[in-house]
Parts: structure tokens; sequence; C-alpha cells
């Protein structure tokens, strides 16, 4: 890439010496630690998984850019902190994202441009997309080391604001916003399972079990012996979901919206709780009760849970519903039921962090497209991440830390006859960590005949 010869910027002097500053150095990059992600996607082979979903339609003479290239390129930005595919008019010059491209990174073509990551994103139809849905799920039950005896699914939506008239986009008086509301499906461990991007309303108790169904049926498909726990915030809780739990055999643990009947049944808890907080001089009481209820939509009677609170910030009173038998309410409630709360920090990794918000296109079908893109960003990154050491702080780190002190590293890149060298600062203060990491994903060592 050629050098800047733009005018030398004025500074002040230090100690009365003049500092000189100018952008015509050796060839380096700023994200010389796409090296570490480069070697997760070597593992997981995301970008081949999604390309193999799609029929490439271009004339195979005039092809400069495979699919995979294109999806892995596209990752690699999102991955790195470059979530505008604008962003690919520099980058597809930068060292660093060559070799994570697997191109030489001075001899090596220019990875694609912008437009032609634009036409990725839009090439998707519904069948695509489907297909990827599933490749997704089938890539999430063969990311276990060993068949699970049971896994955990937390169910959620985010609100994603949009500013612009693409389809399915609806205005949603609580957020007073006009955006999408995907469903988002992690595991108990923080798994990336699927997202679906749908207008920004509630989900109907119809819609989110037509959801469930497939989701399942998929999962069954490669794990049919594993328990499946599902658990979810109230507004999941529908006749519709809680029967078709029951016919699929699910475990589940929703939470409940409160009525008057459940208030009957906990009134006289309520008050003895509130006697205990004063006798406790003003210390915070919680109690639990168990009882089996019936709501006149639903099939048959079930066991719910309610928890009372008082605490200095007056009474409080949540339930929750489950067909598990075992278990006191208080266990069932704080370690199973509340564990759900992670599924929040998972959504902000995606969200947040990854800016899988960022469903500006036009077209439906493209802004699922970038869910499925910012949702292999999150996979690289969460396997990155349990490759960190397991009683470091590294291990529990949010993306935009881990990004800021592993990807964001600015090193000399020399590509000579046999051999491309890197040079990173002598004063990395990750040094340790990084060749940690290095050594924890090297590919496995030929075996020698």
């Amino acid at each position: 890439m050629k050098q800047s010869t733009s005018a030398v910027p004025v500074l002040s002097p230090v100690n009365g010496k003049p500092i000189l500053l100018n952008f015509d150095g050796a060839e380096m990059s700023s994200d010389a630690g796409l090296t570490l992600l480069r070697e997760v996607e070597r593992r997981l082979g995301l970008a081949g998984v999604l390309a193999s979903c799609l029929t490439d339609l271009r004339d195979p003479g005039k092809v400069r850019h495979s699919l995979e290239d294109i999806i892995g390129f596209r990752m690699m930005m999102i991955a790195a902190g470059y979530e505008d595919g604008n962003d690919a008019a520099d980058l597809r010059h930068d060292p660093s994202f060559k070799i994570a491209l697997e191109r030489n990174p001075e001899t090596g073509a220019a990875l694609c441009s912008q437009p032609t990551i634009s036409r990725m994103e839009n090439l998707p139809g519904v069948r695509d997309l489907i297909r990827m849905g599933q490749a997704m799920v089938r890539f999430y039950c063969q990311s276990f080391a060993g068949v699970p005896g049971q896994i955990v699914l937390d169910i959620d939506d985010t609100f994603d604001v949009v500013h612009g008239h693409q389809q399915l986009r609806l205005f949603n008086s609580y957020y007073d916003e006009y955006g999408f509301q995907p469903i988002v499906v992690f595991d108990g461990d923080g798994r990336l399972v699927g997202a679906l991007l749908r207008p920004a309303r509630r989900p109907k108790g119809t819609e989110s079990a037509a959801h469930l169904r497939r989701l399942i049926r998929e999962i069954r498909k490669h794990l049919p012996k594993t328990e499946i726990l599902v658990r979810a915030d109230s507004h999941y809780c529908t006749p519709e979901v809680l029967d078709l739990c029951d016919k699929l055999g699910l475990r589940y643990v929703f939470g409940l919206s409160r009525n008057s009947r459940l208030h009957e049944q906990v009134q006289a808890l309520e008050g003895s709780t509130a006697v205990c907080y004063t006798r406790n001089g003003g210390q915070k009481v919680r109690r639990f009760k168990t009882f089996a209820y019936a709501a006149r939509s639903w099939s048959k009677a079930r066991r719910v849970v309610a928890r009372v609170e008082v605490s200095s910030r007056g009474r409080d009173t949540r339930y929750i519903v489950t067909n598990l038998d075992g278990g006191r309410g208080k266990h069932l409630y704080e370690k199973i039921y509340s564990a759900r709360g992670q599924a929040e920090n998972h959504i902000k990794g995606w969200k947040t962090h990854l800016a899988s918000d960022r469903t500006s296109c036009t077209k439906a079908s493209a802004n699922q497209m970038r869910l499925m893109l910012h949702g292999c960003a999150y996979w690289i990154w969460w396997n990155l991440r349990a490759a960190c050491p397991k009683r470091s702080q590294w291990r529990h780190a949010q993306f935009d830390t881990l990004r800021l002190h592993l990807v964001k590293l600015a090193a000399t890149i020399v590509e000579k006859k046999t051999r491309i060298v890197m040079t990173l600062p002598a004063s990395c203060p990750r040094q340790s960590l990084i060749r940690l990491l290095f050594d924890a994903l090297a590919p496995p060592s030929p075996i020698l005949r």
C-alpha cells in the first residue's frame, strides 16, 4: 500500500524539542491481533458454513472474490469493531486483514470493496436464510466437546432502533421509536443459537411457539437424547408455549405476570414478610411459596413459585411457573430462573460490542443476513474468550475489553520471500496472554510418517 505523503502535523514541542509526526513509515497495521481471530476462524470455518448456504449467480470467469472470502472479510470487520461496510474502502488494503483472509500482506490482492459486500448481504433469499439458520443450529450442536446431558436455552428479544424505511420496521410506543425486535436465543454458557429478525412488537403466543418448535426440531436432529430446559421472561409464558413444551417433553421455567388470583395465594405471606422485615431492623427479607395454579386459558394446573421480598424499596412479589418437580422454591427461583439474567450480558456483547443493531439495509432479508454475520462474529469472540485461562479475569471479560487489549495492537508487517514477519512493540502489555492464546489456538502438528 502506498505511504502517505501529506503535510506533517504541527505538534507542541517537549522540553524544547520539536516533535515530528508523519505517516510514511514501514507497512504497519493497527489491528495486528486479527491473527488471533484468524486462528479461531480457521478452527470454526463459519464463513464457509454461511457461504455453503448461498447460490453464487456470478459468472465464474469474472469472480475475483469468493463468497467465503467476502463473508469472512465482513465477519472480521465486525469482530474488529468496523461494523460499517463503508470501512472496507480502507481496510481492504490493511496487511492484518489480508493475512486474516489468507493473502500475502504486500503482494496479495486487495480484499473486496463495500459494493461487493453490499451485494453479498442482499444476495440471500428466504430459502437461503432458512438454510443458514439451520446450519447455525447444527454448528451450535457440534460446538460441544461431547454430547451434553442437558442444555439450557434462554429466549429473549431486544429492541433495535431504525432510522430509515426498512422492511418490517414498526413503531413501538413503549420505546417511542421505529425499529425491529429480533428474538435471540443463547444457551446457558453464552453460545448463540439463533437470531430472528421481526417487527418491533411483543411476540404473540402462536409466533413464539412456532419459533420454538422449529428451533427444537433442528436441535433434536443433532442432539436427540439431550434434555432441554427452556427459560424466558413472562411474555413468553403463553398457553401455546406451555402446551408445546409439554408436548415436546421440554423442561421449562418461565416468568409469570401478576394478577389478582395469584395475589390471593400470597397475601398472607406478604403480610408476615412485612412483619419480619420490621422485626429485623430494616434488613431485606425474602420468602417463597409454592402452589398449584391454573389460568383460565391454560389446559391444566401447573406449579407456580412466588417470591415475596420486602426491603427499603417496599414490597416486591414475583412469580415463575415450571414443570420441574424437585427442588425448593428458593432454589428454582434464585439458582435456575434468575440465572437467565446472564442472557442480558450475552445480548450486550452481541448488540453493543458487536453492533448487531446495524440493520440499515432496505430489504428485510439483507438485515437478517447481517444478524447472521454479527452472530458469526459473536461466535469468534466467544471461542477466543473460552481459550483464555479459566481463573483469569479475561475468561469473563467483555468483548470490547478483549478487543482493546488483544486486537488493537500496532505491528510492523514485512513480507519476505519465504516468510511473513510481524513485529509488535516490546512494550506490549499483554504479551503473556497473547502468547498463551496462540499456543492454545495453534493448529495440530503434522503427523510424521
